[in-house]
């Protein structure tokens, strides 16, 4: 069990140092840019933020990361600072770690550590808990044991800032094994749960609708807009693990089930990829993947690179990701002529949306486009039921859209939309009252 923080509790000072390799190799970002997102990731997990420094590097020095000249330059800044941590922004080996720890004398972890720090806090739900679990032991097995056996308990999964023993992780690799597979067989009763519950929403069935994005980028204000839910959202990374599902009306009177999912981000660690393909597969078996991306960001098109390529990770096809929907969110942010242009470019458009989550500009827009996506796959038919038919007649209310009616003495003729596989359903059920003309 984690041990909770105390309200009162002082904050960590940390220092934060963004590696920057001469060559580049930034994915088309800027060293500010990257830096900015470190101590953005920094203050999400509440780090009093004491120093920041961006450390160009010809290339990464196999025991220290850093050259000698500068691991003594930080190493006085972080002094200076009088930091508790350092967060270096990209990965480190237990090694390096081990050998600037004993020379900055503070603790040290990297961007994945930092990462899998906030999923640990913010992981709600049991299912999420685990996941972040099993991950923090798979990055930590190979540090586990080569770094730190038998000196200590591990600060461990779950717990690098609080110090050490927080999760009672031993340090031998057999206990850290044998755990390990206690948490995915926990995490394979809940797939198979998942399951069932994906089998009877095929059997209603709603079409899902599935929102993927860069952290931050308004996926949850946009989610609770549109279903009047209050799912947290903050101007704050990672703001929301524990994927979320709410009914959302569509025009027409058709129903779909919209699916709010954890944001992705640059370097997301692999070991975040693997625990959370389980909750993911609601994306992948979505009927239509919805990315909501930062319009007014400096940096968008390389957001949307990185979404893609995580998309790409958890198995999409090119067909799949052709088919995404994209909302350029955030255009209340945008100066006005770009904001023009970028309305009249998607205008011209039918797989592109400018939007305003916050505001709701464009909203309304959205929805239609998305009841049109979801009304391509749809039959049109005219059914007749029986004026005694009463049950029959709401649940085609229900689950159909339904496009005219009209009442005469032979019964009751409408014209509906939807999917083969709810036609089937009505015929399973109520096959006696109602024909297809």
């Amino acid at each position: 069990m984690r041990v909770k923080k105390l309200a009162d509790a002082p904050r960590t000072r940390a220092f934060v140092i963004h590696p920057e390799l001469r060559t580049g190799g930034a994915g088309g970002r800027s060293s500010e840019t990257r830096l900015d997102e470190a101590l953005s990731l920094a203050e999400a997990l509440d780090l009093e933020i004491v120093g920041s420094a961006t450390a160009v590097l010809t290339a990464p020095r196999a025991g220290w990361l850093f050259g000698s000249g500068k691991v003594k330059e930080l190493g006085a800044a972080v002094g200076a600072a009088d930091a508790e941590l350092v967060v270096v922004n990209g990965p480190i080996t237990p090694k390096q770690q081990q050998n600037l720890e004993k020379a900055w004398k503070v603790k040290l972890i990297d961007r994945t550590g930092l990462i899998l720090e906030i999923f640990g806090e913010r992981a709600q739900t049991r299912e999420g808990a685990l996941q972040v679990e099993l991950a923090h032991l798979e990055y930590q097995r190979g540090r586990l044991v080569r770094s730190w056996t038998h000196l200590e308990r591990q600060r461990g999964a779950l717990g690098f800032v609080g110090g050490p023993g927080e999760t009672q992780i031993e340090a031998d690799r057999r206990a850290l094994d044998e755990r390990m597979v206690r948490i995915r067989r926990q995490l394979e009763k809940t797939v198979r749960t998942r399951g069932l519950q994906r089998s009877a929403r095929q059997r209603v069935p709603f079409p899902v609708v599935a929102l993927v994005g860069y952290t931050n980028a308004g996926k949850s204000t946009f989610f609770n807009r549109v279903t009047g839910s209050s799912v947290m959202a903050q101007d704050m990374l990672f703001a929301t693990l524990d994927p979320t599902m709410r009914n959302l009306d569509l025009p027409g009177g058709r129903r779909a089930i919209l699916s709010d999912t954890v944001g992705f981000i640059a370097d997301l660690p692999t070991q975040l990829i693997a625990a959370f393909r389980a909750t993911l597969e609601e994306v992948l078996e979505a009927d239509l993947v919805v990315h909501v991306r930062d319009a007014a960001h400096p940096e968008a098109d390389a957001q949307d690179k990185d979404v893609y390529d995580t998309l790409s990770a958890l198995g999409f096809s090119e067909g799949q990701l052709d088919a995404i929907l994209t909302l350029h969110n955030k255009i209340d942010l945008m100066a006005p002529d770009a904001r023009a242009a970028l309305i009249e470019q998607c205008a011209r458009r039918d797989s592109e949306a400018a939007i305003s989550a916050l505001n709701g500009d464009g909203v309304e827009d959205v929805l239609a486009l998305i009841a049109g996506r979801l009304g391509a796959s749809e039959t049109v038919r005219v059914l007749r039921f029986d004026p005694e038919a009463g049950e029959a007649l709401a649940w085609a209310y229900r689950n159909f859209e339904m496009r005219g009616r009209r009442d005469h003495d032979a019964g009751i003729d409408v014209e509906v939309a939807a999917p083969d596989a709810v036609f089937e359903r009505l015929a399973r059920r109520f096959s006696k009252d109602f024909v297809a003309l």
